[in-house]
């Protein structure tokens, strides 16, 4: 750090949880054009991660986040976590120590980040990995875990079951996006009668089957948009038949269309 060249190169990694210093900052790049993963794991400092291009999931227990170009998941520390990215990324990351600013999240969400935001953290990842405190870069510190503390959260956000049966029908539809089946159908896959599966769901991630469904289109959506998919294939992926009935779903969710949507996002790189 401050600058890792490769993700998935741990030669050049530096423990953030060992570095004596309150606010730990660097910037992200990955030209690999493919997926990998950072398998489970978790920091005793709370994290941030921006996305300036590219996309990435991180799923942390109860959840699965999905962060596209000017927006940021925030991980609190302690929680164990796995990060997925596909093809380049570039962004930039923050460790936060316990007890460090005030009205930071407690749990993991997924936050729109201002210019102010990413400028700053810009121009702290700069700054050497054992900067001196006191002064100015104390002062840019605290200004950034103020902007931290004032981000707002972004519908990115999927639950996820703990329960093993419904998970087993969560995994074959997120790898199965296009199949459209109906709650009876998927009840059947699973052995349960589609009033048991709809009571499980609903507790498990306080959605209906067919809303948390909606949500995975959106979420798998905004991944692959972000990934460099056509809205024209995302749609296709998704099985939706055309592609109105897709930009209206997703409007529905985020309130504007997929290509405007992407527009914003990319806008905003520097």
């Amino acid at each position: 750090m401050p600058l890792l060249n490769d993700l998935s190169d741990e030669s050049e990694w530096v423990e953030p949880d060992d570095v004596p210093r309150p606010v730990v900052t660097y910037g992200f790049a990955s030209e690999t054009f493919g997926d990998f993963e950072l398998e489970p794991h978790f920091h005793a400092k709370s994290q941030i991660l921006l996305v300036q291009r590219g996309a990435l999931s991180c799923e942390v227990e109860g959840g699965l986040w999905i962060v596209p170009p000017r927006s940021a998941v925030w991980i609190p520390g302690g929680a164990l976590h796995a990060i997925k990215v596909t093809g380049a990324l570039e962004g930039y990351g923050a460790f936060v120590a316990s007890g460090i600013g005030a009205g930071l999240p407690t749990a993991c969400r997924a936050v729109s980040v201002t210019p102010l935001l990413r400028e700053l953290l810009i121009r702290s990842a700069n700054l050497p990995l054992l900067y001196e405190e006191g002064g100015a870069n104390s002062r840019l510190m605290a200004v950034l875990l103020d902007e931290l503390a004032a981000a707002k959260d972004e519908d990115l956000h999927l639950p996820m079951p703990a329960d093993p049966r419904l998970r087993r029908i969560i995994d074959l539809m997120m790898a199965s996006p296009a199949d459209r089946g109906t709650l009876d159908v998927w009840a059947e896959k699973a052995g349960l009668s589609a009033r048991t599966l709809g009571r499980i769901i609903s507790r498990e991630t306080g959605m209906s089957f067919g809303r948390w469904r909606q949500q995975l289109s959106v979420i798998l959506a905004v991944k692959w948009l972000a990934g460099g998919a056509s809205i024209q294939q995302v749609a296709a992926d998704l099985g939706y038949e055309s592609v109105p009935s897709f930009v209206t779903m997703f409007r529905k969710v985020l309130g504007t269309s997929p290509g405007r949507y992407m527009a914003e996002r990319h806008s905003g790189r520097t």
